[in-house]
């Protein structure tokens, strides 16, 4: 018979009960088999038996009332052992939660720390290039303003030829 373990939820008395109850049936069934295996034992169990109905032995229920004690301890042994190991895996889930948490801080940081390094030299780049693009804007408007002057200069010298009389 499988036996599963205590649901979350369940309440520890109804589980004790029923995993008692699971070992109990279970040493029954151990106690059936050997009876079946071997003869011997099964007409000494008779025995016993009769013995009990008869009231001349108590020990029999002194032996039924140890097995149940021992059932019991084992059944608690488990139980804690069962406890204890959610209790280290809690503790593990715990403890590893603040060490991801640590490493995900130290790798945000040191993410953002690069990414303040790219922007400044993408700042350092992109002034270099205002910079550049202002001089070369401050040469073209002063070539502008030559090639007006030649134009206006042209304008002129053309304007004297077209008018000066036919000699």
């Amino acid at each position: 018979m499988l036996y599963q373990l205590r649901q979350p939820g369940t309440p520890p008395l109804v589980f004790f009960e029923k995993f008692l109850k699971f070992l109990f049936i279970q040493e029954r069934h151990r106690e059936r088999e050997s009876q079946v295996s071997s003869p011997s034992i099964a007409t000494s169990s008779a025995n016993r038996q009769l013995m009990m109905l008869e009231g001349k032995s108590g020990s029999c229920f002194s032996s039924l009332d140890s097995s149940i004690d021992i059932l019991k301890k084992r059944a608690q042994e488990l139980i804690e052992n069962i406890n204890e190991s959610r209790q280290k895996d809690h503790a593990l889930m715990t403890n590893f939660r603040d060490s991801l948490k640590i490493k995900v801080s130290d790798l945000t940081e040191k993410l953002e720390e690069r990414m303040y390094q790219i922007y400044n030299h993408h700042n350092k780049i992109i002034q270099d290039k205002l910079q550049e693009f202002t001089q070369k804007m401050a040469k073209i408007s002063h070539l502008e303003t030559e090639l007006k002057q030649v134009c206006h200069t042209v304008e002129t010298v053309y304007k004297d030829l077209c008018i000066q009389p036919e000699v």
